[in-house]
């Protein structure tokens, strides 16, 4: 399976309105079209998962991620942040780009950890991280996450 399987085109926000950590994971879970108790669900355990530690990796990224019984396959979706975002990123530096990844606790097919390192690979290039900075539509965005997949 490929990260584009996971990542619909109305799960790609390319203009985040959040100002806030908080408001961002808000903003990228609703994107994830849940009812709204699962919804709280969600955000709850990324909260959680980014007091132990965040989830910004650096160079403009950010990939929070976490297991949640309310989640039934693995869910994703990506955001966007002209402006960049305070996200206690590893480099200090406001966070652009947005990858959540959601997962069952316990999965047959065991792709969530493929697929966090398969983003973080992507994003590693500089190419790659520009390129998505530019991108107009979340049809391109996606588009070049499914290329860079081969």
């Amino acid at each position: 399976m490929k990260v584009i399987d996971f990542l619909a085109e109305e799960s790609i926000n390319l203009d985040l309105q959040a100002t806030t950590k908080d408001d961002v994971l808000g903003e990228l879970v609703r994107q994830l079209d849940l009812d709204e108790k699962n919804a709280a669900v969600v955000l709850r355990m990324l909260k959680k998962r980014e007091h132990m530690g965040s989830t910004g990796i650096g160079r403009g990224v950010a990939i929070p991620h976490g297991r949640s019984l309310v989640i039934s396959r693995l869910m994703m979706a990506a955001g966007r942040s002209s402006a960049g975002i305070d996200f206690n990123a590893m480099d200090d530096k406001p966070v652009h780009l947005f990858f959540l990844i959601v997962a069952p606790p316990q999965e047959i097919s065991n792709i969530y950890l493929p697929t966090l390192g398969r983003i973080a690979q992507f994003l590693k290039d500089p190419e790659n991280r520009d390129a998505l900075m530019k991108i107009e539509t979340a049809k391109e965005f996606r588009e070049l996450v499914g290329k860079a997949e081969g």
